[in-house]
C-alpha cells in the first residue's frame, strides 16, 4: 500500500491499525487451529497426557493446517501480483496480461 500521500501522524496510525489487524487474524488463526485439532484429536480425557494416537493425530492436523495456509497464502499473492498487473496495465492504456 502506497501512504505517501498521507501525513506522518496518518501514515502512524495505518501502520498501527495494520498491525493491529494483522494481529488479531493470526490470533484468529491460530484459535480455529487449535479448536480444529483438539476437536478432531483429543478424546481420552482419563489422563493429564496425550496417548501417541492423539498426539500423531495432532502433529498431522497441524502440519496439514499450516500447509494448507501457506497454499493459500501463495495463490493470494499470485491472485494479487496479477490483479496489480492488470490495473498498471489499464491506467497505461495497454493490454491486460492473461
Amino acid at each position: 500500500m502506497d501512504f505517501s500521500g498521507l501525513s506522518d501522524m496518518d501514515r502512524g496510525r495505518m501502520n498501527a491499525y495494520i498491525e493491529q489487524k494483522q494481529m488479531k487474524d493470526f490470533l484468529r488463526l491460530y484459535a480455529n487451529l487449535v479448536d480444529r485439532c483438539f476437536e478432531n484429536c483429543v478424546n481420552d480425557f482419563t489422563s493429564k497426557a496425550l496417548s501417541s494416537k492423539e498426539d500423531t493425530c495432532l502433529n498431522r492436523c497441524v502440519d496439514k493446517f499450516i500447509k494448507h495456509s501457506e497454499r493459500v497464502g501463495l495463490r493470494f499473492g499470485e491472485q494479487n501480483a496479477l490483479l496489480q498487473q492488470q490495473q498498471q496495465a489499464q491506467m497505461s492504456g495497454q493490454a491486460p496480461p492473461q
